[in-house]
């Protein structure tokens, strides 16, 4: 039996129903507010319990399918430069990624198994980014799955894509996030008013993070509590989700035409 409910829904809070259903004011269309606000925290939106259990499936059904995905500094950043204070910093990253695009892949029949492609594209899933954004959005949206681990983490970037004109005027992502008890912490840090100035803690068990991108942002190194390092892990569930063509309804998830 899959581990993963096939409704995300089916793991919300009251609190949690209430934003999926549009009836909490304070959060329902937060991304839409002037000033542009482009990054929202959430908690008490999961039901910690079943956010556990999900994070318990994880850690025993695709933890050994994960595949690395490492982007370092590169040496030209430095040794390259000609001129003083002239460096420019790609994107750098290191953590596990399950290679959820792939249906060859172990994490593709691994996620099959358990539930958790079926319930990250289930239609509350997308209804419930719906309704944080505040946009109608596309009802195909791609799905990851990434898990950090000590000294894990994602450089500055911006997540903009200037090439791509279904993504280049903003798009939504959705993040669940799910650590284990061995974190000590880790965070989010973004910009605002042009200064890398707000933090936020993503060490959470069921905590969920929304960003209208692009913005600038990065996520700090993983840290394991002393002597926990073998057990530290963060996993992150993930939707990434284009605007539906205009004269659709705000705050709704919906199906792009037909070619």
């Amino acid at each position: 039996m899959p581990s993963f409910p096939s409704e995300f829904a089916d793991l919300l809070t009251p609190k949690g129903l209430r934003i999926l259903r549009g009836r909490d004011t304070q959060v329902c269309g937060a991304l839409l507010r002037v000033p542009p606000q482009r990054f929202i925290s959430l908690t008490g939106v999961i039901d910690a319990k079943k956010a556990a259990a999900c994070r318990d499936v994880l850690e025993e059904e695709l933890l050994g399918t994960l595949a690395q995905m490492e982007d370092p500094i590169p040496p030209e950043s430095l040794l390259g430069m000609t001129e003083n204070y002239s460096e420019l910093l790609p994107k750098t990253v290191r953590v596990r990624t399950a290679l959820l695009g792939s249906r060859r892949s172990r994490s593709w029949r691994a996620a099959e198994r358990v539930g958790l492609t079926a319930m990250l594209r289930s239609e509350s899933f997308g209804a419930f980014a719906a309704a944080v954004s505040g946009r109608a959005l596309r009802r195909r949206w791609g799905i990851q799955a990434l898990c950090y681990g000590p000294g894990d983490y994602s450089g500055p970037h911006n997540d903009h894509h200037p090439e791509d004109a279904e993504a280049r005027d903003g798009y939504v992502d959705m993040h669940v996030s799910l650590a284990t008890p061995a974190v000590s912490h880790q965070w989010l840090v973004y910009a605002r008013g042009g200064h890398f100035s707000e933090i936020a803690s993503v060490n959470t068990v069921g905590g969920m993070t929304v960003y209208r991108l692009p913005f600038w942002h990065y996520t700090t190194p993983l840290v394991a509590r002393p002597g926990a390092e073998e057990a530290a892990r963060r996993w992150v569930l993930l939707g990434t989700f284009l605007d539906a063509p205009r004269g659709h309804r705000r705050g709704a998830a919906v199906e792009p035409p037909t070619p």
